[in-house]
């Protein structure tokens, strides 16, 4: 891997000495916020997962090289350049062979931890079963990608552009638990409530993290999905989110957005139709993962 993947100075020596690491995806950058609201988020989570005791390994391609842990320098990159390839599972190995650069989304960034060895990455939303998925089979390659990593994903549930039912209901196909952080209720990202209930609600990060290594210690391989939902105070209103969606989706049909743009495409009408206060929801939610991640990474490297 070592003609392929840089990994920085920090990271490597917490590896090294057994220290918790965290890693932290980088579409949310380059594709998921406005500057410099990006940037200031990406340093801020950075930050939260230290202030827990753990190291952040934020992943990215740069320049064809997969990166675990960015630079000052590498972040400011990631979050102005408009060179930046939205890079899922097709593209990794085209965007490295090429030398060009990539933003990690979930599923990538689940490939990048899992080729580093870290156990548990922090993310704001899953991807999942798009609406209208029984026609257009749009399908995220993040649940696949969850499926076959032992990789831990720190979430707000999964975004509410999505059929969060048929989302759960893939997961338990493909044998994915998904832990309720304090909720019986599967989150809908700007909310903490979807209507979809959960197996199993867990208090204590202490709880999860032993699920999590019981999991893997008895060979079941593929990751896990911690549903963390959004701090109330920060939560929008469902009806005021819901409607925004709902006229997106009608929006995206008309201009016939599909694939990888649809997520960045709809998030963006649902920030104009909010007048920001989605984007400041958004940011909550990411910092609230980077803190419970973190303490769930503590208790998961000591078991």
């Amino acid at each position: 891997m070592k003609k392929y993947m840089v990994i920085s100075e920090e990271v490597q020596e917490a590896m090294d000495s057994g220290k918790p690491v965290v890693a932290l995806e980088s579409t949310i950058i380059s594709h998921g916020m406005p500057y410099p609201q990006n940037l200031e988020t990406a340093k801020a989570c950075e930050e939260i997962v230290r202030e827990n005791g753990c190291v952040p390994a934020t992943t990215a391609i740069i320049d064809g090289k997969i990166r675990v842990g960015l630079s000052e320098e590498e972040l400011e990159f990631m979050a102005t350049s408009k060179d930046i390839i939205k890079c899922s599972r097709r593209d990794y190995a085209y965007v490295v062979a090429n030398g060009l650069n990539g933003a990690t989304t979930v599923a990538t960034s689940i490939i990048t931890a899992s080729l580093a060895g870290i156990k548990l990455l922090v993310t704001g939303g899953i991807g999942g079963v798009h609406r209208g998925a029984e026609e257009t089979f749009d399908i995220s390659r993040d649940l696949q990608e969850i499926a076959s990593n032992n990789v831990a994903v720190v979430c707000a549930g999964a975004k509410s552009i999505l059929d969060i039912g048929l989302t759960l209901e893939y997961l338990e196909t493909f044998g994915v638990p998904v832990f309720g952080y304090q909720t019986k209720e599967m989150p809908a990202f700007y909310t903490r409530s979807s209507g979809f209930n959960l197996d199993y609600k867990m208090d204590e990060t202490s709880e999860i993290a032993n699920a999590i290594s019981t999991k893997w210690d008895l060979g079941l391989n593929g990751g896990v999905v911690v549903a963390n939902p959004i701090p109330e105070e920060d939560e929008m209103d469902a009806n005021v989110i819901n409607k925004a969606i709902e006229l997106a989706l009608i929006d995206a049909k008309k201009e016939g957005i599909h694939g990888k743009e649809t997520t960045p495409f709809l998030l963006g009408r649902v920030l104009t139709a909010t007048g920001g206060n989605s984007l400041e929801s958004n940011i909550a939610l990411v910092k609230n993962n980077a803190k419970i991640g973190a303490q769930i990474a503590r208790e998961l490297y000591n078991n």
